[in-house]
Formats: C-alpha cells, structure tokens, sequence
C-alpha cells in the first residue's frame, strides 16, 4: 500500500511540474491571478517531492539534508488565498496574508537549521542522540496547521458571506467550482488534524522520523489530487472570467444586435389573428428585447418581459407564437445565436473561448449553447468559427 500511494505521488509531482511548464510555455501573458496558482501547484509538486525522497531515504547519509524538511505546504496556504483575492477581486478590499506568510516560512528555516546544528553537535560531540528536530517538526506541523486553517477560513468567508464584496465577479461566474473545492478541502484539514494528533500521541520525544506516517502519506495524497485539480479548473475558469469581462464590455458598447425590422403579416381573413394591432404589439417586445438586450439574461423569462409590456403571459405568448413562428424559448435563443455569430466570425475574438462567447450571449452551460446552435445553423460553434 505504502509503495501505490508513493507511486501516486510520484506521478502527482510529475504531473504538478508538467502544469507549471504548460502555463509558462504556453501563456503569452501573466497576470497575478495565474502566477499565484501555479505557485500553488509548484509549493505542493515540492511537498510531496521532498516526501517521497525522505520516504526512500535518499539522503540518509547527509545529517543537514536528512534533517532539512523544508515546510514548502505551509506555503500552498497564501498563495491559494492569494489566487482567490484575486480571481474574485477583492485584493485591495482584504488583508494580504503574502508577506507575513513568507516572514513566518524564512523564520521556520532558519529555527530549523538552529536545532539541526545543534543536534549535529551533540551527536558527534557527545554521542547524546536527541529528538530535538523531530519534536520541532510537529510543533512546527501545530503552527502550520493554525496558520493554514486561518487562511482557509478567511477563503470560506469570502467565498460563501461576503457577497457585496465579490458581487462584481458573480455576475460572470456563480463560484460552485470553488465551493465544492472549499468544501472538501476542509475534510482534507480534518484528516490533517488526526493525522497531527496521533502523530503528536504516539510519536512525540522519539527521533523515529516514519513514525505513524501513514496517516500523513494519505492526507498528502488527498490534498495534492485536490489541489492539482483547482490547478486544472482554475486556469480554465480564469480564462473563461476574463474573456467574459472583455466580450460583456464588447456587448454593451456595441450596436443593437440586429435591427429591428417591423414583422408584417397579411391576411384576408378578418378573425385572422394577423392584425395591425397585434402586429404593432409584437414589434414592441422584439424591440424591447433587443434594444435592452434582455436576451443575454439566461434566467429570462416570458412572465416578467410581459410584465415590463403590461401584457398577459398568453396574450404575450401567442404574438411570439404566431409573428416570430417560435415559442419564446427558441425566439430568445435565435438571438443569443446571432449574438454568438457575431463573436465567432470576427477575427478579434479568435482567441476568446467559446464557452465564455456563449455564456455571455446569454446560454447558461456549453451544452445548451452548442445545442442552440446547432439547431439554428446546423453547424457547432467550432466549425462556424473555422470558417473564419
């Protein structure tokens, strides 16, 4: 069991060095959101290395490199606060936790190499065998775990009850990605705590460095699949974030969608449902919408245009019914279609995701968006672009 789970971590730490290079090699540009999650990826890439080499012993016979566990998780802490201050925002709206965290981590080093020169001493002084760095490390582990779990609680804390401060970024992402990854990285510090304290119970006074390790081997495995894949979600959300932001600012200082023709239907019957009247009213809701571009509002509905009109559900719904030839779901989604063909065929948004072109037409997942289209031009998004 213990040579799967190093196995695992082995191919973790292959995998955490493998997103770094991709993200430096394949950005163009950086901004501090990106640099902080692959700070991220890297501080826990370096945990577990530094894990399963002191697993294998691979520096047994050097005193300082066998004693000079370096605290690279305590890192993993601020910088994922750091990344979530900034994917939401909100950096200069909270307490930056970065200096302080870095102060703390240069001082646990240097504390470090102290009791390790000192117990070098008087081991080859003396031939006193000490614990004196083992027990600093699970002191150290104590701090560390008070340290960590204040800053993921303030992460929780703007995640889930400060919502006037990140109300700017929810309107382009509801956040359920992070929260579920909040969610379960709080069982992960629950496995650390008793991981900790049976360390603590069983262990503490003794130089025995494996003691009671495999706790510690399953939380570092637990926590880096976790993060590795905030790693993963996080550069794509980000990406879709900031396309959405330029396409949003695009869309509201753009032109009318389309112009909005008056739709005339005639009609010798005269209990033809087909009138003057009614032709004017549905002119007015197609205007309306598009003129207020309530068509990019993917919790739209039909109740509350007719409202804003002052016309009954039915009434309204009959005049989309018989003028526009669709129900009012499809009539809206002709025209987030239109609006995403806009995006798609102009050159300047080739770099734009699609997810984030039809999210912000309006479409509320990538699969509702790539039905619509389909349905409309029967053709995927992917290769309407490519004709362009």
């Amino acid at each position: 069991m213990v040579k799967i789970v190093n196995f695992l971590l082995i191919a973790g730490v292959l995998q955490g060095f493998g997103f770094n290079l991709v993200t430096v090699f394949v950005k163009k540009k950086y901004d501090k959101v990106i640099i902080f999650l692959n700070l991220t990826v890297l501080f826990i890439s370096l945990n577990n290395l530094q894990a399963v080499l002191s697993e294998y012993q691979f520096f047994q016979n050097v005193f300082l490199l066998k004693n000079l566990l370096i605290p690279w998780y305590f890192l993993i802490f601020p910088m994922f606060y750091s990344f979530t201050t900034h994917y939401l925002k909100v950096q200069d709206k909270v307490k930056d936790f970065l200096k302080p965290s870095l102060i703390i981590f240069t001082a646990e080093i240097a504390i470090r190499l102290c009791f390790i020169s000192y117990e070098y001493y008087e081991n080859e002084i003396y031939g006193i065998h000490s614990s004196l760095v083992a027990d600093y490390t699970r002191i150290e582990d104590v701090v560390n775990l008070f340290f960590g779990s204040f800053l993921f609680f303030n992460a929780c804390l703007l995640i889930f009850r400060r919502n006037h401060l990140i109300s700017y970024v929810l309107s382009f992402d509801d956040l359920n990605w992070i929260k579920w990854f909040i969610r379960l990285g709080g069982i992960v510090i629950l496995i650390w705590v008793v991981a900790l304290g049976l360390d603590l119970k069983l262990c503490f006074g003794t130089d025995e460095e494996t003691c009671n390790q495999i706790p510690y081997m399953f939380l570092r495995l637990s926590d880096s699949m976790l993060l590795y894949w905030i790693g993963y979600q996080g550069i794509y959300k980000y990406n879709v974030l900031k396309d959405r932001i330029v396409l949003r600012s695009t869309i509201a200082q753009g032109e009318d969608l389309i112009p909005s023709p008056n739709v005339q239907h005639t009609s010798n019957d005269p209990d033809d449902f087909f009138n003057d009247k009614h032709e004017n009213d549905f002119n007015a809701i197609k205007k309306h919408i598009i003129k207020n571009k309530l068509y990019l509002d993917p919790l739209l509905s039909m109740e509350t245009v007719a409202a804003e009109l002052g016309m009954s559900k039915s009434y309204f719904s009959k005049l989309v019914n018989s003028y526009s030839d669709y129900n009012f779901s499809d009539f809206i989604n002709s025209l987030r279609v239109k609006q995403a063909k806009r995006f798609l065929s102009d050159d300047t948004f080739s770099d734009y995701t699609i997810v984030a072109i039809g999210l912000e037409c309006g479409f509320n997942s990538k699969s509702t968006f790539y039905s619509a289209f389909k349905k409309f031009t029967s053709e995927t998004p992917t290769s309407y672009r490519e004709q362009f």
